[in-house]
């Protein structure tokens, strides 16, 4: 890579982008919600259950305009969703200073692993054990979002919701590979536990991206 691209990039005017497409948010506290997905490569939090490992390597993915991503996005929807990989390894004001000019929602989900940057409608913060989130982006999180595997994923649910403001909303979503042992655990769960929700992938169901 040369030089000035890697600067293009360090401002935010280039990012590596793995694919961007318009479908329905399938999880969480916006599922159903028509919006434009950009994920952005590059992830080393490392989750043995990604469903999108083609993302890891951000190398693998050309860096791309970011005004042609915004361009892009402006003709579908007006909310767009920044996901990865973990889009919070790149600067992320550019686009989202773009995005809000033009009108257009910018949601982001990340590990939180990274420091924040753009300015955002709705963070989604959905932790790993592998890479914890750092203290800064608890208090700014809207909605907390744990992937259910295993039961000790219970635990760390609650410690993650801990660190959150009050008003951020509270999800369980079981790991599709897994969906079938702990969709009950988490349904028991909830109905002991009603500050918590249920997220399911609901774009799977539907067969869409």
């Amino acid at each position: 890579m040369n030089q000035h691209t890697q600067e293009l990039i360090n401002k935010g005017e280039m990012l590596p982008l793995m694919e961007d497409f318009y479908t329905i948010q399938g999880e969480g506290f916006h599922t159903g919600k028509a919006a434009y997905f950009i994920r952005i490569g590059g992830c080393d939090v490392g989750c043995h259950w990604c469903d999108v490992k083609e993302s890891w390597n951000a190398k693998l993915h050309p860096p791309t305009k970011t005004d042609a991503i915004v361009e892009n996005a402006k003709k579908y929807a007006n909310t767009v969703v920044i996901t990865g990989g973990e889009p919070l390894m790149w600067n992320l004001d550019y686009i989202t200073n773009a995005l809000h000019q033009s009108n257009v929602k910018t949601h982001i989900e990340t590990s939180g692993a990274y420091k924040i940057s753009g300015k955002w409608n709705w963070i989604c913060l959905s932790p790993k054990k592998t890479k914890l989130p750092l203290n800064d982006i608890y208090i700014v999180a809207n909605e907390l979002k744990i992937i259910v595997y295993n039961k000790n994923d219970f635990k760390f649910a609650e410690e993650q919701a801990s660190k959150v403001s009050k008003n951020c909303e509270l999800f369980l979503q079981p790991e599709w590979s897994n969906r079938e042992k702990m969709t009950p655990l988490i349904v028991d769960y909830v109905m002991k536990n009603p500050n918590w929700k249920i997220s399911l992938q609901t774009h799977k169901y539907l067969n869409i991206p």
